[in-house]
């Protein structure tokens, strides 16, 4: 004769309601006791929660595991089916076994998805310490690689949790990934590129968070805030945000100018138009006058002995004046080359000038628009406020003293620059 489950619906109910207050019993005791316990012992270690990887947040996290333990181990006594077979059960008991079943499989797949999120918030926690404490974290960022390890993580939880509940052996679809690899690559095709690319990065030092980076296909501008399995985010200067793909820094060109910063200098070039016109050979009166100028003084003291006697000839020589009577070229001295020569000491006597790097002036083809003299040297201080302040200082300067030497600074003729009634040629 088969056995059956006489169902006792009042014993039923005190089973399922004594499991319940124990279940809320367990997440009071959880919440107050365990976190205390946890928070006692850190303080003991003398290391705050909020500074070590087991912070609140992963506290929060696996918490929820307690309650959901209780129901795992409490469904079976609290129905009353604990030892029953379900082969000798009625209706009534096999619907039961059926809900005692159902409910150990959701508790089950629960905690295994509260591991999972235990765990990320763990691997969260590990990279907001590292980040906050480690000197290496601007130049070794770790986000994408936690990143990597969430997803694998969650991967894994996915497969568990869906085998739980189908009541099958994770092995089962483990094994059958490998048939899936192709489907799979096709859809983490850019998480492949990305962690390629984080690995890329990170090993030969390419981006750092904190680097002043030109990425010209992504029009962006500025400074790196955020490098991630995925993306890079820049604020550009505007104070907009631009989002590359991270596997871009490997397979496009972009410029960084950490190399700048480092250097403790940053480059001036820029030429100042003189007009040809007003290029000429200087006396040696006039090479005695300039040196005797105030605003001139000790700049040329460097190079006038020597323009001196190119000038005035050496003693017993001929004063530069050729046998036809015009100035001879490899004797005088242009009032060009005396302003070149005074750019050049000025430069090197300004304490703002990197005095350890390239600093000279030269002259480039001359154009329809006149004869550049270009400034190139190095600014001391990097910082592009104090940097541009510099330059325009530089600048500001040649073009006021430019009449002291006879010379002026070309520009295109304007109506303002004609006599009235008279047009631009």
């Amino acid at each position: 004769m088969e056995e059956s489950l006489t169902v006792n619906w009042w014993h039923l109910g005190i089973g399922l309601g004594a499991l319940a207050v124990l279940a809320l019993v367990a997440d009071w005791l959880k919440s107050r006791v365990i976190a205390k316990a946890l928070g006692r012992v850190a303080s003991e270690a003398e290391v705050s929660l909020d500074q070590s990887p087991f912070d609140r947040t992963v506290l929060r996290r696996l918490a929820p595991i307690v309650p959901a333990l209780v129901v795992y181990y409490g469904i079976g006594p609290a129905l009353g089916v604990l030892r029953l077979d379900a082969e000798a059960a009625g209706t009534e008991a096999e619907l039961l076994i059926l809900l005692s079943t159902v409910v150990r499989r959701l508790a089950a797949a629960y905690i295994a998805l509260t591991i999972a999120r235990t765990l990320a918030a763990v691997l969260d926690s590990f990279g907001a310490v590292y980040h906050r404490t480690s000197p290496a974290s601007m130049a070794k960022p770790i986000k994408s690689y936690l990143q990597v390890a969430k997803l694998v993580i969650y991967l894994i939880a996915g497969i568990v949790i869906v085998a739980l509940l189908l009541g099958r052996s994770p092995v089962v679809f483990l094994s059958g990934v490998g048939a899936l690899a192709a489907i799979l690559m096709l859809v983490f095709r850019n998480t492949l590129l990305s962690l390629a690319a984080s690995v890329q990065i990170t090993t030969n030092d390419i981006i750092r968070i904190g680097d002043w980076v030109e990425v010209p296909h992504a029009s962006a501008d500025g400074t790196v805030i955020d490098i991630d399995l995925h993306m890079v985010r820049v604020q550009n200067w505007d104070k907009t945000i631009s989002t590359i793909p991270t596997h871009r820094f490997i397979g496009d060109s972009f410029r960084n100018w950490r190399g700048m910063s480092e250097s403790g200098g940053r480059r001036i070039k820029r030429a100042i138009l003189v007009d040809v016109n007003t290029v000429r050979f200087l006396s040696p009166e006039d090479l005695i006058e300039l040196s005797r100028t105030e605003s001139l003084k000790g700049r040329l003291e460097h190079r006038l002995d020597e323009v001196l006697r190119r000038g005035a000839g050496e003693p017993g020589s001929a004063r530069g004046v050729d046998k036809g009577g015009s100035p001879a070229q490899a004797g005088q001295v242009t009032n060009l080359e005396v302003f070149r020569h005074y750019v050049e000491g000025y430069l090197r006597a300004h304490p703002k000038t990197h005095k350890e790097m390239i600093l000279m002036v030269r002259q480039l083809a001359p154009g329809p628009h006149g004869a550049p003299i270009e400034v190139y040297c190095f600014s001391n201080d990097t910082e592009w406020l104090n940097y541009e302040a510099f330059q325009s200082e530089i600048f500001d300067h040649l073009f006021a003293i430019l009449p002291a030497f006879g010379l002026r600074a070309f520009q295109e003729r304007s109506g303002s620059d004609l006599p009235r009634g008279q047009s631009v040629q």
